[in-house]
């Protein structure tokens, strides 16, 4: 999730665009631009995407490795 937000922050930043900015080219709320910059755990797919696709971007599945503790038990 680091990576998600420092990715969008940093692109907005760089295209000089506020959070404000941001929402509203994105259309959605400036609430969901806020929570995902924070980092809030539980975010919905489709805004998020909206928001990438800005950027020329969007979410999807990547590999996957569970940690050790998971694998023992």
């Amino acid at each position: 999730m680091d990576s998600l937000i420092m990715f969008v922050k940093d692109r907005r930043k760089a295209l000089g665009l506020t959070q404000i900015d941001l929402a509203d080219r994105a259309g959605v709320g400036l609430r969901f631009i806020r929570e995902l910059e924070q980092g809030k755990q539980t975010l919905r797919l489709d805004k998020v995407n909206q928001v990438l696709a800005l950027f020329g971007h969007r979410m999807k599945p990547a590999p996957h490795r569970m940690e050790a503790d998971n694998e023992n038990g």
